[in-house]
């Protein structure tokens, strides 16, 4: 699993306050404990209005970078403002993200075509969100086809097949784990992802939920997702359906990942 650490998000109240106040340290520390936690990425997203919203990330990327060399995921609904934040990373990281809406492709594969920078893309475009698979499917092969125009492997690309509420959802999660399922036939090599915890929205006990989530989207095919990497239960959850799926040989991986301590309690049973 592609972990991509979720907490450095304006949209979380502490973090607003955080970038309202300029309390740089609140974000280096956040930065930092994900990073300790295993993170791959680092999500840094502003959450702001458009007319600052560059200077904010440029302040929050050069922070987490003072920190740690985890690679940074660039979040932003704008294209444009994804693609001016890439010089402010020291090393290639993730674009989070594009989709079939407007010009977005547009705007970030030419940019990103001859780098090592991956990308996530989102399975809506200029007519929404479908509640179909074949609609989802048929935004994925035209996305796919872009990609292919611009050289950029399947392998660089995180597939978000847009996870929405439970408690909105007519047949739970099996629409969504079909359009994985498929994805990941068609190109074994790509990254599936997404916000583990859109989920379990207006739920009660919500973690439980997630850590149902985390198992049935692993099983289906999920490769990466953007999570809490602190949360040791979910962490543990992870590594103990990779394990049951048979992804782990040995089970080296999970006995590892609790000698390092990620999840769990080192004299617990």
């Amino acid at each position: 699993m592609i972990i991509i650490g979720e907490k450095i998000n304006g949209a979380i109240p502490s973090v607003a306050r955080a970038i309202a106040e300029k309390d740089a340290g609140f974000i280096r520390n956040l930065a930092k404990i994900q990073s300790d936690a295993g993170a791959d990425f680092i999500d840094v997203c502003a959450s702001t209005d458009v007319s600052i919203e560059l200077e904010t990330l440029k302040w929050l990327i050069d922070l987490v970078q003072e920190v740690t060399d985890t690679p940074i995921c660039i979040d932003s609904p704008h294209a444009q403002t994804c693609v001016a934040a890439i010089e402010f990373c020291k090393r290639p990281g993730l674009i989070n993200s594009v989709s079939g809406e407007g010009d977005k492709i547009d705007a970030v594969f030419p940019v990103i075509a001859d780098t090592k920078w991956q990308c996530a893309a989102l399975l809506c475009d200029d007519s929404g969100i479908s509640k179909t698979a074949e609609k989802r499917l048929e935004v994925f092969t035209n996305i796919m086809k872009r990609a292919k125009e611009f050289g950029i492997a399947p392998s660089r690309l995180h597939i978000d097949p847009l996870v929405e509420m439970l408690c909105t959802s007519e047949d739970g999660i099996n629409m969504i784990a079909d359009v994985i399922r498929e994805i990941k036939r068609q190109y074994p090599a790509i990254h599936i992802t997404g916000g583990f915890s859109n989920i379990s929205f207006n739920l009660p006990a919500r973690k439980l939920v997630n850590q149902a989530f985390c198992v049935l989207a692993i099983n289906a095919g999920m490769d990466s997702g953007i999570l809490d990497p602190t949360n040791q239960d979910l962490v543990g959850m992870i590594y103990a359906a990779e394990a049951l799926l048979g992804q782990d040989e040995y089970c080296m991986e999970y006995i590892g990942a609790f000698r390092e301590g990620k999840f769990g309690q080192k004299n617990s049973a």
